[in-house]
C-alpha cells in the first residue's frame, strides 16, 4: 500500500511537494495544525518538513478531498473524532458540536493527524506459531496508542488465515484492510473475509449470521457496545482476535468492562508490545498459565 503517496495527495501542493522530497522511511504519522510547520511523526519525534506553516485552508482542503466534497456523508465518522481515506485515519481537533450531550460533528478544524499505515511481515510469526501449537484460542493485542497494534493485528489475521481457518474482520475504519475500489490493499490471508463501513457491534452480529467465521478479527475494542459484541462472539464458540489501548495487563485490570473481559476468561492469550519503531518487542501470556 502506498500509504505516503495517498497521504500526499491530501495536502496542499507545496506541503505534498516537501513530504515527498523529505521521504518516507520510518514515517508513522503526518501532524498538521494550523499557524504551525507540518511534522511527520519518526521513532515517537515530530520533524517538520516544510517552511510554510500550516493554514485552514490546507485543512479545508484535506476534509474536501478526503470526503470526496461531501462532509454531510462523513458525519458519523466526524462525530468519533475522525475519517477514513484509502486506508489512513485522519485524527481531528477543533470545535466540537454537541447536541443533547452528544458529539455531532465540528464546528471548526484547527489540527489533523493522518495516521501512516505500514505491513510489517513476521514480526508476529513466532507469536502466530506458538498459539496455533498450543491450541488456537481467543487472542487480545495490548500496546498504548500508536505503538503497533494494527500492523500486529492485520500481521495475525493474515497467518491465522492462511494457516486454513476462516478469519472475518470487521474492519471499522478500513485500516485493517484498506479497502480501496473492493480491492484491500493490504494482505490479510487466503481465507479472510472483511465488512468495512460498519460498528462492530453490528458487524459482529452479520458476520455470526451469514458467514460461519471461525475467528472474528477487529481492531480497537473500546465502547460498550464493542465489549458487548465480544462477549456475544465468544458465547457463540467463534474465537476473538482484538485489540485494547493498554500498556499491559495490570492497567486493563483498572477498567471494569475488561476486567469483566479477562475474569470469564473470554480471551486465552494476551499480546503485549512495548517500545516503539523497529525497537517494538513482542510477549504472550496466557491467561490462567
Amino acid at each position: 500500500m502506498k500509504a505516503m503517496e495517498n497521504a500526499c495527495r491530501l495536502l496542499s501542493g507545496e506541503h505534498a511537494s516537501a513530504l515527498r522530497a523529505y521521504g518516507d522511511d520510518g514515517a508513522e504519522e503526518i501532524r498538521l495544525r494550523i499557524g504551525r510547520r507540518p511534522s511527520v511523526l519518526i521513532d515517537g519525534w515530530e520533524r517538520t518538513f516544510s517552511k510554510t506553516p500550516v493554514t485552514e485552508t490546507d485543512l479545508l482542503r484535506l476534509l474536501e478531498v478526503a470526503t470526496g466534497a461531501s462532509l454531510h456523508t462523513a458525519a458519523p465518522a466526524l462525530a468519533d473524532g475522525y475519517l477514513s481515506y484509502r486506508g489512513l485515519r485522519i485524527g481531528l481537533c477543533g470545535t466540537v458540536v454537541v447536541q443533547e450531550s452528544k458529539v455531532c460533528t465540528f464546528r471548526s478544524f484547527t489540527s489533523a493527524a493522518i495516521r501512516l499505515p505500514a505491513e510489517h511481515r513476521g514480526i508476529c510469526d513466532a507469536l502466530a506459531d506458538e498459539i496455533l501449537s498450543s491450541g488456537l484460542g481467543s487472542t487480545l493485542v495490548l500496546s498504548p496508542p500508536g505503538g503497533g497494534k494494527t500492523t500486529a493485528l492485520r500481521e495475525l489475521i493474515r497467518r491465522f488465515s492462511d494457516a486454513g481457518l476462516r478469519v472475518c474482520v470487521v474492519d471499522e475504519r478500513n485500516e485493517l484492510a484498506a479497502v480501496d475500489g473492493a480491492v484491500p490493499q493490504f494482505d490479510l490471508g487466503s481465507r479472510c473475509d472483511v465488512l468495512t463501513g460498519v460498528d462492530k457491534a453490528s458487524g459482529t452480529t452479520m458476520l455470526l449470521r451469514a458467514m460461519n467465521p471461525q475467528i472474528i478479527a477487529m481492531d480497537e475494542i473500546g465502547r460498550r457496545d464493542d465489549l458487548a459484541a465480544v462477549e456475544q462472539a465468544a458465547g457463540c464458540g467463534v474465537w476473538l482476535l482484538a485489540s485494547v489501548h493498554a500498556r499491559d495487563r495490570d492497567e486493563l485490570l483498572l477498567r471494569e468492562g475488561y476486567r469483566r473481559l479477562l475474569e470469564r476468561r473470554v480471551f486465552r492469550y494476551l499480546i503485549t508490545i512495548r517500545g516503539s519503531g523497529a525497537a517494538r518487542r513482542y510477549s504472550l501470556s496466557r491467561e490462567g498459565a
